[in-house]
């Protein structure tokens, strides 16, 4: 994990490794704004090193959505794609479990290949790409919390 602070502003970017060899690794660049995530996952050919050039290399608009987190327990959870391709709209869903879980504004945007949804590999990818940004979301708040905790 590579973090950047900015005032409450955050950036990390982190190499996530994929749970099948035969799928690619990721690259998460987290952007950690006060209330809300902005995120931006990708498929990287490089190694854990170099995981900050994978984002220079990513797309930012392939397939992005931004979701609000309910007011109320059991309500819809407002979002919108804010840009998508034919061929792609898993941001959308995705972004609207993230902002029910973490209870936070999320913005989403996945880059991966059209090639990997076509060929099967898609589900288990996405489910690499959901779980990393979990743990890497839980990771980072539970860090927020230990060092508020610290401050009193």
């Amino acid at each position: 994990m590579t973090p950047e602070t900015s005032g409450s502003i955050s950036v990390s970017t982190n190499y996530l490794t994929p749970s099948d060899p035969s799928l690619p690794a990721l690259a998460l660049q987290v952007t950690q704004l006060v209330g809300s995530y902005m995120l931006w996952v990708g498929t990287t050919e490089g190694s854990p090193e170099d995981v900050d050039k994978a984002t220079m290399q990513g797309n930012l608009c392939k397939d992005w959505a931004c979701a609000m987190p309910p007011k109320v327990v059991g309500a819809t959870i407002p979002a919108t794609s804010l840009f998508r391709s034919s061929e792609s709209d898993i941001a959308l869903s995705m972004a609207q479990r993230l902002a029910k879980r973490f209870t936070k504004q999320i913005f989403l945007s996945i880059d991966v290949p059209s090639s990997f949804m076509t060929i099967g590999q898609g589900p288990k990818l996405l489910l690499d790409v959901e779980k990393g940004i979990v743990a890497t979301l839980l990771e980072m708040e539970q860090s927020h919390a230990d060092s508020r905790s610290t401050d009193i």
